[in-house]
């Protein structure tokens, strides 16, 4: 094959991209990735009280909601080839709102598998939003600058994210709950009710965001969206012809393993802050705002590889970067204490914000007719996030939420390995030259 030859979308000028024209529809549904996903980090210690959970058990939450990457990745990929991309974004949104509908009984019952159920109906819905909604980012132009593309819509991402624990956690986390289930400790009925009330508080709420989704499903269902020309039908890049199986790919494989790493790394600092501040005397009422500031950080870091990227650092450059400074942060937040600890903690977000836009062309670059099933691998990847919370959540309550950030240094140092070497192995066909 020849090596120059690129998917037909990688060079059609994006005034004449019919996919261009339509990014606005894909950055409401990153929107919606983004609101949706981070509200766990208030759901964990809301679920806490009400359920009176211990840490490890509050993970769960976690875990419900990202496991479904795991499960549904391939299954999503076979399911949109039958539906076609946009009614498979309609299917996941109407799964979103289907789970987030059944919060309202988990909250009349205060049943916590019931907002387990939910949890994992909308990570499903979500992983076929995934699965729809990275092709058409992908197809706006070169390999090269992906990350660059991928962090616009991470913008959007992050501005939800953002607005997500506020909104949710100034409803539903408050200190004088807190405050009033202490003092109804040993009156059993009272405190019954008391949790009962706090229960209902995230009824409302999750009533207004499944209208909202249904909109936004009935909407999409009536935009004029083009469909993904099929994959059999269109040169996806440079590859050896002598390759038969996605086994033969390490660059492939080992990124997976680095994203299925850095997305239980991102969950555990994004979805640990709020309790990891508790945990430091930091009040409750305070403490749920602190999600919000490592977004924000994300949020700059997106801002930085549109900047950057590829015109003053490559891909690869960035990850390395991005590597590094996790591990530095983390162990600057290990041997400190109280809001400094804390702020190291939220400067994660920064450290993150490239490692997900990064790792994505790195790992499907010179994939050639593997790159579908490729992708597929990588979504399984997003796995990670129901995996390390748990373990986390275990060394919390065995040592401390503070000594539990242990447990990210190692995953960091992967990362590291794979953008220095990890993204070259059995790969001929480079990306990035800077």
């Amino acid at each position: 094959m020849n090596h120059a030859q690129v998917r037909s979308a990688d060079v059609v000028p994006e005034e004449n991209n019919p996919y261009a024209k339509n990014l606005w529809v894909i950055g409401i549904l990153f929107f919606v990735f983004g609101f949706v996903t981070w509200l766990g980090s208030v759901l964990i210690p809301y679920l806490k009280i009400t359920c009176q959970l211990t840490n490890a058990s509050s993970y769960l939450v976690a875990f419900s909601f990202y496991i479904s990457y795991l499960i549904l990745a391939v299954p999503s990929a076979v399911l949109l080839k039958k539906t076609g991309y946009k009614n498979g974004m309609v299917l996941g949104l109407i799964l979103i709102s289907i789970g987030t509908l059944l919060f309202i009984p988990a909250a009349y019952y205060r049943t916590f598998t019931l907002f387990l159920i939910g949890q994992f109906i909308q990570g499903s819905g979500l992983a076929i939003l995934q699965t729809a909604a990275n092709p058409y980012v992908v197809k706006l132009g070169p390999i090269e600058s992906a990350a660059k593309r991928i962090s616009l819509m991470g913008i959007s991402n992050g501005i939800a994210g953002i607005i997500a624990p506020i909104a949710l956690g100034t409803i539903i986390l408050n200190d004088s709950d807190l405050q009033a289930l202490q003092s109804a400790a040993n009156d059993l009925e009272k405190k019954a009710l008391l949790l009962q009330e706090i229960a209902n508080k995230v009824m409302a709420p999750y009533a207004m965001m499944t209208v909202v989704l249904l909109f936004i499903a009935a909407y999409i269902y009536r935009v004029d969206l083009p469909e993904i020309a099929s994959e059999e039908n269109e040169v996806v890049g440079p590859t050896e012809t002598s390759k038969t199986s996605i086994l033969q790919f390490p660059h492939l494989l080992l990124g997976a393993v680095s994203l299925f790493l850095y997305v239980g790394v991102e969950v555990i600092a994004g979805d640990s802050i709020i309790l990891f501040g508790a945990s430091q005397g930091i009040a409750l009422s305070t403490a749920k705002f602190f999600t919000s500031f490592t977004l924000s950080g994300m949020l700059i870091g997106y801002l930085i590889g549109i900047i950057l990227i590829p015109r003053y650092i490559s891909q690869a450059r960035a990850l390395q970067i991005s590597a590094f400074s996790g591990i530095v942060f983390c162990l600057l937040a290990l041997v400190t204490e109280g809001k400094t600890s804390l702020s190291f903690i939220a400067l994660l977000g920064l450290a993150n914000a490239l490692i997900y836009p990064s790792i994505w062309p790195l790992a499907l670059n010179g994939l050639g007719s593997f790159t579908k099933i490729g992708s597929s691998l990588l979504i399984m990847a997003i796995g990670g996030g129901a995996i390390l919370p748990l373990i986390y959540g275990y060394l919390a309550d065995q040592f401390s939420p503070h000594q539990g950030y242990w447990l990210v240094i190692p995953c960091y140092g992967f990362i590291l390995y794979y953008a220095k070497y990890g993204h070259l192995l059995g790969n001929k066909f480079k990306i990035d030259a800077v």
